[in-house]
């Protein structure tokens, strides 16, 4: 699933790839994929493109003042198209083809492939007047990268979790905007925590999660830096130090990183550096680890 840095620079790339073109059309081809109907998709035929931002996981791309917004899900993606495509595409086809909507730009068709793999349909677009129609972007928590987003207002995100484990509370978009499943399992190795740790913690240990969230994003974003949207999963993927590496040694104590498997994810992490040597059950109904 892409996450914050990912869709930073997905934003950056195609800021400066749509920024001022006008659109010809869009196409829906996944009809699921479309949760919004008041606008329809001709609506952005002739508007030009103002600019690309994000909000938390969410891509925002404003077409004169309607802005489709997209959520790419677990498996979603967009591939960027310097011409016009070879084939035309129309609704209805087959459940597993991966082309869910295509943005075609004037004169030369150029554009946009928003595509989902896999069977499990997740992906989301939005056409709506402002951003904040879309209700999982309204009830977005803050910016983790926002300077706003100081130790003290992270420390009092976490006083309020309590004994909820933090794991989840990093990933839960509405407390922080933005970090996943891999960028949590990401953070919590860098601080050297058990992911089943209670939120509410020492101010030691806040300070201490604190600095390496913020490395840990900033260090993947400067990675992702002028890359391009094809660029970015390999990119992510080599950057990774823990999560999806299972049964490789860990890059600091050489220990084997472990996996605690769900009904729908997995986390890894290090016995060595964040359970104290304890191995956590692989099972829904893990024992907690403090």
């Amino acid at each position: 699933m892409p996450e914050l840095p990912e869709v930073h620079a997905l934003t950056v790339d195609l800021g400066a790839r749509l920024t001022g073109r006008v659109v010809k059309r869009l196409d829906i081809l996944a009809i699921s994929a479309l949760k919004t109907f008041a606008i329809p998709p001709d609506a952005l035929r002739g508007q030009t493109i103002s600019g690309v931002t994000r909000h938390g996981k969410f891509l925002d791309i404003q077409v004169g003042d309607i802005h489709l917004v997209i959520h790419l899900a677990r498996a979603g993606w967009v591939r960027w198209r310097a011409g016009e495509p070879k084939t035309s595409a129309r609704p209805g086809r087959a459940p597993r083809n991966p082309l869910a909507a295509r943005l075609l730009l004037e004169p030369d068709g150029a554009g946009l492939d928003i595509t989902e793999a896999g069977t499990k349909k997740s992906l989301q677009l939005h056409l709506v007047r402002n951003a904040n129609e879309v209700e999982r972007v309204s009830t977005l928590g803050p910016e983790p990268l926002d300077p706003s987003f100081t130790r003290e207002v992270f420390a009092s995100i976490l006083r309020a979790a309590g004994r909820a484990q933090i794991k989840g509370v990093l990933r839960d978009q509405a407390t922080i905007a933005g970090i996943g499943n891999a960028y949590s399992d990401e953070i919590l190795w860098a601080a050297k925590m058990s992911p089943f740790k209670p939120a509410s913690m020492t101010d030691a240990e806040t300070a201490r999660l604190y600095d390496a969230l913020q490395s840990t994003l900033h260090d993947a974003i400067a990675r992702s830096d002028g890359l391009a949207a094809s660029e970015l999963k390999a990119e992510k993927h080599e950057g990774l130090r823990v999560h999806g590496r299972t049964g490789q040694p860990c890059p600091v104590c050489g220990t084997t990183i472990r996996q605690v498997t769900f009904a729908d994810s997995s986390l890894q992490y290090c016995p060595t550096c964040q359970t104290g040597g304890k191995v956590l059950a692989d099972r829904v109904l893990s024992r907690l680890l403090k």
